[in-house]
């Protein structure tokens, strides 16, 4: 009887461990979703402020701006690429200077991994 009761208690602790460990790689699930929702609404901010002024195109391009103070990205950098060779080509078989590509990296707690989101989009003058 004994030993049935230590084998029921490993049993439960095992599945008490698995669980704890579920609810860690949930933790860790959500913590990342956060930071790319955040990543994305620092992107369309700045493709908005694009849109708006389309008479300052050239203004727009940026290289690595820190944003980490401002947007809740841990080590977070914005980038912003006016006539990127990821956009449609023109009529002279270059970039257009009407597509932008706003890059935004930001680096999690922990991770030596660096995460990033890109957005592209085509203005109108």
């Amino acid at each position: 009887m004994l030993l049935e009761g230590l084998i029921a208690v490993l049993i439960f602790s095992i599945g008490i461990l698995g669980i704890v460990g579920l609810q860690a790689a949930m933790i860790k699930g959500t913590s990342d979703s956060k930071y790319r929702i955040e990543a994305g609404y620092v992107a369309q901010q700045r493709i908005s402020q694009i849109w708006v002024d389309p008479a300052n195109l050239a203004n727009y391009a940026e290289n690595q701006t820190d944003i980490s103070a401002t947007s809740g990205l841990p080590s977070g950098k914005r980038s912003t690429t006016r006539g990127a060779a990821s956009c449609d080509l023109d009529i002279n078989n270059q970039p257009s200077l009407k597509c932008f590509v706003v890059k935004v990296e930001w680096q999690p707690p922990g991770s030596t991994e660096i995460h990033n989101v890109t957005t592209v989009a085509h203005v109108q003058e």
